[in-house]
C-alpha cells in the first residue's frame, strides 16, 4: 500500500486528510511533536476505520525528524506522498516594524527549515523510483500578507518561494510539489472553511498534479 506522511498532524487538517488518504488505499503515518496529543489522534481515527502510526517529532528539531522518517520507512515502507503543515502552536507575532532576526528565525525554523528537512528525507528516493508527491500547506498570508503577522508571513512566504522553486526543478522527474495556502478560519462553522472540504483539495492536486499551488479561499 502506497504510505502518505503527514507532517504537523493534528485534529483539523490532519485528521481530515488522514481519513481522506486512508479511504483511497493510503497507509497513514503520522508525525507531530506531542505524543499523547498522536495518540488521541490515532485513536480518533480508528473510530473512523482508519489505521494509523503515530511518530513523534518536532519540525524545529531536525534530527529528531529524520529520525522520524527514517522510522517510517523502515515500518511502513517508501513514503509516496509527503504533506507538511506544522501545527498551531503558541508563536510571538511581530509587525513589519517590530521583526527582529529572533523573532523572523523562529518562524524560519517551524517554517522553511522543517519543510526542507522533511523534503529531503522522501526526494531521494522518489526521484529514484519516478514518482512522488510532495504538498506543503502555509496560511493565505504567504500569499496576501497580514501586517500584524509580519514575521510569520516572511516565513510563510519563504517557505512558498522554494516550493515553487522545487514544482519548476522536479518538473518531468514523476515527483510533483505543489504548495497549498489556506485563506480560512479552519472549522468555523463555514462548509467552505469546514477541514473535510478542504481536504478534498488535497486529493485533487495528488491526482491532477497540474498546479504549482492552490489559495483556497474560504468566507
Amino acid at each position: 500500500m502506497p504510505v502518505i506522511a503527514i507532517v504537523g498532524a493534528g485534529p483539523g487538517m490532519g485528521l481530515s486528510i488522514a481519513k481522506l488518504f486512508s479511504g483511497r488505499g493510503f497507509e497513514v503515518a503520522l508525525v507531530a511533536r506531542n505524543a499523547a496529543k498522536l495518540d488521541t489522534l490515532v485513536a480518533d481515527l480508528k473510530e473512523h476505520g482508519v489505521s494509523a502510526m503515530a511518530f513523534t517529532a518536532d519540525v524545529t528539531d531536525r534530527p529528531s525528524l529524520v529520525a522520524a522518517f527514517e522510522e517510517i520507512t523502515k515500518r511502513l515502507g517508501p513514503i509516496e506522498v509527503l504533506e507538511y503543515s506544522p501545527a498551531t502552536r503558541e508563536v510571538e507575532m511581530a509587525g513589519p516594524l517590530e521583526v527582529t532576526p529572533d523573532n523572523l528565525q523562529q518562524q524560519i525554523e517551524y517554517y522553511l527549515y522543517g519543510a526542507v528537512t522533511a523534503a529531503a528525507q522522501v526526494i531521494p528516493a522518489m526521484r529514484e523510483a519516478g514518482r512522488g508527491t510532495l504538498l506543503f500547506t502555509t496560511g493565505g498570508g504567504s500569499i496576501t500578507p497580514h501586517p500584524a503577522m509580519g514575521n510569520i508571513n516572511a516565513a510563510a512566504a519563504a517557505l512558498r518561494n522554494w516550493v515553487l522553486n522545487l514544482h519548476q526543478v522536479l518538473d518531468g522527474t514523476g515527483v510533483y510539489a505543489a504548495h497549498v495556502a489556506i485563506s480560512a478560519w479552519i472549522g468555523s462553522g463555514s462548509p467552505e472553511a469546514d477541514p473535510d472540504t478542504i481536504a478534498a483539495t488535497y486529493w485533487d492536486l495528488y491526482q491532477a498534479r497540474d498546479r504549482a499551488e492552490v489559495n483556497y479561499i474560504a468566507p
